[in-house]
């Protein structure tokens, strides 16, 4: 999908456009979210001040076509840096209104960022975020469920299928073929499920 074209923003709309783009990003909850919580680290708050200034020298160094992909790439792999897994959609659709919000004011309309002033802040957790686990987490809380799993008794063991079967569920895991309830657990306990970062694949 193309985006802005070669159009170039006025310089005395550059500092509008800058807080649009704060304004923007401080309305994507999934992103708040990871800050708030600090999954990048303590200097999450500081990635997200450097993305701001990625877009803005993005929109406004770039001499050629502007197009989505690449600005949504550069917002999916501030997430990866935050630790940050989104699967809603909502990189494409920040994309999209910063996309928007240039064009406009490139025409010298500020319309947007008058209504991002007086939109709310988002609130609350968000359903389809979660922070991205490390390999060294996954393995320890495989430890801890492998330990778990030593006792033996009924109620862990139902457990431990739910756990698997909820796994399975996840559309990523798309490969996984179900386990028939007569058998014996997997050596490991664990079903391996398909990563963000590869199922996104290369932009072009």
């Amino acid at each position: 999908m193309e985006g802005g074209g070669n159009r170039l923003l006025p310089a005395d709309a550059f500092p509008l456009f800058q807080e649009g783009i704060g304004l923007v990003l401080s309305r994507w909850s999934a992103l708040q979210l990871a800050v708030d919580n600090e999954w990048g680290g303590r200097d999450s708050r500081r990635k997200v001040e450097l993305l701001c200034s990625d877009i803005f020298t993005w929109f406004t160094q770039n001499k050629e076509t502007l197009y989505i992909d690449d600005l949504e790439m550069i917002l999916d792999e501030t997430m990866l840096s935050l630790n940050t897994q989104v699967d809603d959609g909502s990189i494409e659709e920040v994309a999209e209104k910063l996309i928007f919000m240039h064009e406009e004011c490139v025409d010298g309309n500020f319309s947007s960022i008058g209504r991002l002033r007086q939109s709310p802040l988002p609130r609350g957790a968000h359903s389809h975020v979660s922070q991205a686990m490390s390999d060294e987490e996954e393995e320890e809380e495989e430890d801890d469920d492998d330990d778990d799993g030593d006792v033996g008794n009924g109620s862990d063991g139902m457990r431990n299928d739910m756990m698997v079967d909820a796994i399975q569920q996840q559309p990523r895991a798309v490969n996984q073929q179900p386990r028939p309830e007569a058998s014996a657990p997997a050596e490991d306990g664990w079903v391996q499920v398909t990563s963000r970062r590869s199922s996104r694949g290369t932009r072009n």
